[in-house]
């Protein structure tokens, strides 16, 4: 009976405080505290944790000129002990900044940013030949590209995952510039079968002229646009798979070689333009379709030109 009386007493001394209504109050952050700098200063635990749930929930604006992406933090397995972090700020003192950082798939991140890079990157565009007015080479514009910087742009999203702070990121991208310009364009060729000459211009400036040797009216040299895609020094003059070549045997570099010293094929099969022991030939219509030029002429063109060098055949 005793015991039961002392129970019964400690019962209601312990209550004693709330039956008259002066419970002890709750726990609650210091002020000027901040949990991955949200603000929680004067929280308790619960009103903490409310502030907190939202400010990591939401989605981040992902920003490209015009173009906007909303990127929500579940999408790369976000997740935040936020429990934790309320409980570090419930005993860290008074204007502390307390760490709270997501745990975030970083593959998931790159795997976003690699097809981002599909849908904002393009590459530049050189100029190009486009064709001849009058004798004179005529070039399309070069432009410029965007290149997306993969890994500066997953590193600012990264941080805005992480930090509930920032929520607008730009993606970050650099220009793609033209390997060639209209300005710099570079050698291009022009020969016209009509009067058997070749004009070498730097871009639309005509540097020299050569006379050369063009294909017979039975072995025509074609005509259009081409480019130089082979160059040999001291080439073998190998027999093509033509009838005026029946039972011939390849020819070594050296004195006779039809080829000359230097040989700078086309992208047109089987024509290609090279230097002649025939000096007598040029001038005229007297090939197999190859542009003959003087030895000399095509050692200087040799060292002039390169792989790509634009080749123009025309008439005229």
């Amino acid at each position: 009976m005793f015991r039961r009386l002392a129970l019964s007493v400690l019962v209601v001394a312990a209550l004693a405080p709330a039956l008259r209504g002066d419970a002890a109050p709750p726990v609650l952050v210091q002020p000027g505290v901040t949990i991955a700098g949200v603000p929680v200063g004067g929280m308790s635990n619960e009103q903490a944790q409310a502030a907190l749930r939202p400010a990591f929930a939401r989605p981040i604006r992902l920003v490209y000129g015009q173009r906007r992406w909303k990127l929500r933090p579940t999408r790369f397995g976000a997740k935040v002990a936020i429990a934790e972090g309320v409980g570090r700020a419930l005993r860290a003192p008074a204007s502390a900044a307390v760490p709270l950082e997501p745990q975030v798939d970083v593959q998931s991140v790159r795997r976003f940013v690699k097809a981002l890079d599909a849908r904002i990157s393009y590459p530049a565009q050189d100029a190009e030949l486009s064709g001849l007015v009058g004798l004179v080479p005529q070039f399309t514009q070069e432009k410029a590209g965007v290149q997306l910087l993969r890994a500066v742009t997953a590193q600012r999203i990264l941080r805005a995952l992480r930090t509930p702070a920032v929520r607008r990121v730009r993606v970050a991208v650099k220009a793609a510039a033209p390997e060639r310009t209209v300005a710099q364009f570079g050698p291009v060729i022009v020969i016209r079968r009509g009067v058997n000459e070749l004009r070498y211009y730097r871009g639309a400036k005509l540097t020299r002229t050569f006379g050369v040797a063009t294909g017979q009216a039975v072995y025509p040299t074609p005509t259009g646009i081409f480019s130089i895609v082979e160059m040999q020094l001291n080439p073998w003059w190998l027999p093509p798979d033509s009838a005026w070549a029946k039972g011939e045997k390849p020819i070594p570099p050296g004195p006779g070689n039809p080829l000359g010293t230097r040989w700078m094929g086309l992208s047109a099969p089987g024509v290609g333009i090279h230097g002649t022991p025939d000096d007598a030939s040029i001038g005229y219509s007297a090939s197999h379709g190859c542009i003959r030029m003087h030895i000399p002429d095509a050692e200087w063109l040799f060292h002039h030109v390169e792989i790509g060098t634009p080749v123009v055949i025309t008439n005229a």
